[in-house]
């Protein structure tokens, strides 16, 4: 749970820009990889990710700008790219500007129960870390080279001079 606003957003930036690179390596001919039948697909886990910024900040009462979390997905990469990046810039500008830290303590309905605000931002952040996990399973699959967000990915390694760890 965040109990400073400046916690979240210095958070938040790390978190919204690794989601941004994984994004930006999507290839659109990966965006129907799932991991079984019955399954999200690369595309649809995208636009989770992007409708729940405002699906989840906007019953805080913030006004994220973005996309109707009833909303099909876009049929290209670059657009979602794109609401992503509006969507993860408005959170933090509606925290920014809505936000001190005594408002991390008011609680909302979120689902049935009732969270302070830092819970429900220490949830969407989490959500958001959850689903981009799955993300990079499913570009291996699809033959699409994963960035890396914590540390290099097995391809990056070369740019360190270093070989991948055995696996």
């Amino acid at each position: 749970m965040y109990r400073k606003v400046d916690d979240f957003l210095a958070s938040w930036k790390g978190e919204s820009e690794s989601t941004q690179k994984v994004l930006d390596a999507i290839t659109q001919e990966s965006l129907n990889q799932s991991v079984a039948d019955g399954h999200r697909t690369i595309g649809r886990l995208v636009w989770h990710i992007i409708t729940t910024l405002p699906e989840m900040g906007n019953r805080t009462g913030l006004k994220i700008t973005g996309p109707n979390p009833e909303s099909k997905p876009p049929a290209k990469i670059e657009d979602m790219r794109k609401a992503y990046s509006d969507s993860a810039a408005s959170l933090a500008e509606q925290v920014r500007a809505n936000w001190d830290d005594d408002a991390l303590i008011v609680e909302d309905d979120m689902y049935g129960e009732t969270w302070p605000r830092g819970k429900t931002l220490a949830a969407l952040q989490a959500h958001e870390v959850h689903h981009r996990g799955q993300l990079t399973v499913l570009m291996r699959q699809a033959g699409v080279v994963v960035p890396g967000i914590y540390g290099p990915s097995k391809e990056e390694w070369s740019n360190y001079n270093m070989p991948a760890p055995e696996v």
